[in-house]
């Protein structure tokens, strides 16, 4: 099996989310790859949450490197894939290729994942029908609509679909990856 695991986002990503992910896979002798809609710098951010405000809040983040356009991605070279969130999963949703790119991982039976508003990916892309996930709680209704079980755990596996409500959930989350993955 490959060792490589895809992380996929754009501009408005989230930062931390790239950057522990990619530090935790590299931790465990795995090899991240991040992909977007082209291979270039990618402008990233940070999403939190601030006293008195009713959603989050950006605030510009570190840009990671898109090492391949996901146009030149083949499933087969992955182990997993993992959605990010921020603000880039808004657009992103709207990829033809990404879609049909997530559709072949799961028709591969490999690890799909995605990470607060990632899930909208998995939505578009007609994965989440059925199936128990969490995400940010502002796309609760969205999974909902598309016939998803919308859980307010901090992280849910349902099978080999795995996802988060956000970074703060990462330990959860990467413990439910890892795990599907195996050694």
């Amino acid at each position: 099996m490959s060792r490589k695991v895809l992380f996929v986002t754009g501009d408005g990503g989230d930062s931390y989310e790239a950057l522990y992910g990619c530090q935790r896979f590299l931790e465990a002798n795995w090899e991240p790859v991040i992909a977007a809609p082209a291979r270039r710098r990618l402008h990233m951010v940070f999403h939190d949450s601030e006293p008195g405000w009713d959603t989050y809040v950006e605030k510009p983040g570190h840009s990671v490197e898109a090492r391949i356009a996901i146009t030149a991605v083949a499933a087969k070279e992955f182990a997993a894939i993992i959605i990010l969130g921020g603000r880039a999963p808004e657009y992103l949703r709207n990829d033809a290729s990404l879609l049909s790119l997530v559709r072949e991982f799961a028709g591969q039976n490999k690890c799909i994942c995605a990470i607060g508003h990632g899930i909208q990916v998995l939505v578009a892309a007609g994965l989440t029908s059925g199936h128990t996930v969490t995400g940010h709680p502002h796309v609760c209704l969205e999974v909902e609509r598309a016939g998803g079980i919308y859980s307010e755990k901090a992280a849910v596996r349902d099978g080999r679909l795995i996802t988060a409500q956000s970074w703060k959930s990462h330990p959860e989350f990467y413990r439910e990856v890892l795990a599907c993955l195996g050694p």
